[in-house]
């Protein structure tokens, strides 16, 4: 069974070099010539999908149907879900992060992009639309460090994922750089300390096998 990992093709966000986490904002051009180019990649090594997941937001969702439409595939079942969402970066969100280096430092910038237990500046409250309405509102972040998004995805490949592996389903993923630098920690089970040596490029699939007693075959790029 297949597995397959594609972070979202470039965003408005990265062309601008400024912290999106939970912003909802649309593909560039080129983003969409990146997704439109993996899901060439996927259907040139013929993998079917049962299922596919995306995040809840418009980044990965264009991407996954793109890829979806790109491998002849765009009636596969696509389920949404925020423990894919990338990571909430609480006041950083919307903010240069080159203004941010100036301001703070490229040490402390740094530490908040990858030290896995320091938290960025949180919110106080979010101002999300009604997409979220349905969740438990002490499960919204104002605010995540990688441990808290490990937190919040591992569940997601334990009750969603697994179960569809046993079944022998193949299943693609859509989600961000640190939503799936969380399943591929948890994956591969790479050390916290070595978290930030896991890179996630905008729109390169990532392909694990697996057999149905969930033992890794093989990950491929």
């Amino acid at each position: 069974m297949k597995v397959v990992l594609i972070r979202h093709g470039e965003s408005e966000a990265n062309f601008a070099n400024y912290w999106t986490g939970w912003l909802d904002v649309p593909l560039t051009e080129r983003g969409q010539q990146q997704a439109w180019q993996a899901g060439l990649a996927i259907k040139s090594r013929g993998i079917q999908f049962d299922y596919a997941f995306s995040s809840m937001l418009q980044r990965t969702l264009t991407t996954c149907n793109a890829v979806l439409e790109a491998t002849d595939q765009l009636w596969v079942p696509v389920m949404k879900t925020w423990r894919l969402n990338e990571r909430h970066y609480g006041r950083l969100v919307g903010v240069n992060k080159d203004d941010m280096i100036t301001q703070f430092g490229e040490a402390q910038v740094q530490r908040w992009r990858r030290g896995y237990k320091e938290p960025p500046l949180y919110v106080k409250t979010n101002d999300f639309d009604r997409r979220y309405d349905h969740l438990d509102q002490r499960l919204v972040p104002k605010g995540e460090n990688l441990e808290m998004v490990v937190a919040r995805v591992v569940p997601f490949w334990l009750d969603e994922v697994v179960p569809l592996i046993a079944e022998g389903k193949n299943v693609l993923i859509t989600g961000h750089g640190n939503s799936l630098r969380a399943l591929v920690k948890y994956v591969e089970n790479v050390p916290e300390d070595a978290m930030d040596t896991i890179k996630i490029p905008n729109a390169q699939p990532i392909i694990y096998e697996f057999d149905t007693a969930m033992n890794l075959i093989e990950r491929v790029e």
